[in-house]
């Protein structure tokens, strides 16, 4: 069983697995967001559907 702390927001006890105050809804530093990977799907998918866009406009430019 994980250990427990004190929200600085409410001074509730909650458990130290949690990110977030279940009573205030405080949040908890210390967690990266999962953020980098979803923009870099992202910029991925923008390339391949403007890929063929870019070729046909390169070739109606010819």
């Amino acid at each position: 069983m994980a250990g427990k702390r004190d929200c600085p927001s409410c001074a509730s006890e909650i458990p130290s697995d949690m990110d977030r105050c279940f009573i205030c809804g405080y949040e908890f530093a210390g967690k990266p967001s999962n953020r980098p990977w979803r923009l870099w799907v992202a910029l991925l998918l923008l390339i391949v559907f403007l890929f063929p866009l870019i070729r046909m406009l390169l070739k109606a430019i010819r």
